[in-house]
């Protein structure tokens, strides 16, 4: 890609270096090239600030240190090669190192070009008119992820926020990622940055996993399920601004405050809020279909997916894709699938018939705001539920009662489904006993999903993070598998011997 962007006066210079920043990941080389004056250290130092999230860092020219090093988000070396004459040199300021796992800003890449990678971000600056004119060329995925953040700047700006500063939030699992915008109040508003994800290779019926197993792929699930929500009294953040084919969303902001306390531990009276909301969401009436009509978007109808039995067992089988391979250095035998999938077949012909509605599918504390400010339902602010489908209403309750990023003890464990099924006494045709069942049985499901899934992050998706979660996963799966219901699938694991039934202590 190359780009010619005009930037009016000094302000423009530091947004594009913020706005770049957000773009950077490890390994990245940004070659600044321009006549004195054109604004590189201006481009630099807002680069450099941002990456370190602190907007008063103290950033000098490196022109007699040859080189200054910040760490932060992303640490960030800030090299000038004016003074260099040999590649050596290079070397011995620990150029290859700082890429491993940050990234390199240069000037004057021109002394020393033979020594940069090919995939270098290219920046020249140059004087025009009263401001400046930069143009970027950059290729592969550097040349994605630029393109990418531009596409942001210009949405924001066609919605009248152009000059707004832009600050890097947080990534998930998935391919997406959030910023925030502070506002000249002091509070701020949550950019939602979702591009289209890379079509996976056929799994099902010529059809990719995320089709299979009804993950969104754009953002319209996002504003029709939050505008179901809302009209029934969930806290969900507003879509203020969107762009559905570009996959970005401008939200209101429910708060910062979640329901694990300062060390990380859940804090059982906001956990139990959270499941009572679930009880009243699951009391209520979800529509099949829902409408959105909005000025600043063409008319759209959303269906809500079954969360039905084919994306049940797509879902189980990452367990014997990724974990069971990761576990003991083969793939699973022609028998091992086979017996592992027709008990999952069994298990789940028992729950025909039950208690179907509205599956939020990630309802756990990093979705969960808490609001002490508020009242009633709208004290438990709800996030991330554009893959909700219509399923077992137990999903959900086993989902949050064996939070998969927080250790939830045994006792609080039940605790807390005795508070939803207390609410959900209040209704004569509740089934507690059959709903016990599917909870044991969608609380197997889940983490043997999980199981695979932190596997697959780490060997396909180059994020090993998640990995941290998998001893927990697997205490939660033995926890229900004391069910008799489940008996099947611990013979199979006991068969098996993959590391399922030992405890964590083993």
């Amino acid at each position: 890609m190359q780009v010619r962007l005009d930037l009016e006066d000094e302000a423009a210079t530091k947004r594009l270096g913020e706005d770049l920043a957000l773009a950077l990941k490890p390994g990245d080389v940004l070659a600044l090239s321009g006549d004195l004056g054109a604004g590189k250290s201006t481009l630099a130092r807002a680069l450099i600030r941002a990456l370190a999230e602190d907007p008063d860092l103290d950033v000098p020219s490196p022109t007699f240190t040859l080189m200054q090093v910040y760490g932060g988000r992303l640490p960030v070396a800030h090299f000038d090669f004016y003074r260099l004459s040999h590649a050596d040199e290079l070397e011995e300021l620990g150029f290859r190192e700082i890429l491993e796992d940050g990234v390199a800003i240069v000037e004057w890449p021109e002394r020393m070009e033979e020594a940069l990678p090919d995939s270098r971000i290219r920046i020249e600056l140059t004087h025009s008119g009263d401001g400046r004119s930069a143009v970027i060329a950059a290729s592969g995925k550097a040349a994605e992820r630029i393109d990418r953040t531009l596409k942001i700047r210009d949405f924001l700006t066609r919605h009248g926020r152009g000059d707004q500063p832009r600050r890097y939030l947080t990534g998930d699992a998935s391919v997406r990622a959030y910023e925030y915008l502070p506002q000249p109040d002091g509070s701020r508003l949550i950019l939602m940055d979702w591009p289209k994800p890379p079509e996976g290779p056929p799994v099902h019926d010529g059809k990719p996993y995320a089709q299979v197993a009804h993950i969104a792929e754009d953002a319209w699930p996002f504003i029709a399920i939050a505008k179901g929500l809302a009209e029934r009294g969930f806290a969900v953040p507003e879509v203020i601004d969107a762009d559905c084919e570009n996959g970005i969303l401008l939200l209101d902001d429910l708060g910062a405050e979640g329901i694990l306390d300062d060390d990380g531990q859940p804090i059982e009276a906001r956990y139990e809020e959270a499941v009572l909301a679930l009880a009243v969401l699951h009391s209520e009436t979800f529509p099949r279909d829902i409408d959105i009509e909005r000025n600043d978007l063409p008319p759209h109808r959303h269906n809500i997916p079954d969360f039905d039995r084919l994306p049940m067992m797509m879902e189980v089988r990452l367990l014997l894709d990724w974990y069971l391979p990761w576990k003991t250095g083969r793939q699973a035998t022609d028998e091992e699938r086979e017996g592992y999938l027709d008990c999952w077949a069994r298990l789940l012909d028992r729950m025909a018939g039950g208690e179907t509605n509205l599956l939020l599918r990630d309802f756990h504390s990093p979705n969960i705001i808490w609001r002490p400010h508020m009242q009633g339902l709208q004290r438990v602010g709800i996030l991330d539920f554009q893959d909700s489908m219509i399923g077992p209403t137990a999903y959900d309750v086993a989902s949050l009662v064996q939070d998969a990023r927080v250790t939830i003890p045994k006792d609080m464990r039940a605790r807390l489904l005795e508070s939803y099924l207390k609410a959900r006494m209040t209704k004569p045709e509740f089934d507690e006993a059959r709903f016990l069942s599917n909870f044991s049985l969608m609380a197997a499901q889940r983490a043997c999903k999980l199981a695979g899934l932190w596997v697959r992050l780490m060997q396909r998706d180059g994020k090993p993070g998640y990995m941290k979660h998998m001893p927990r996963t697997l205490d939660y799966l033995r926890a229900v598998l004391a069910h008799p219901d489940l008996a099947p699938l611990r013979d199979w694991f006991a068969k098996a011997r993959i590391g399922i039934l030992e405890s964590s202590a083993d």
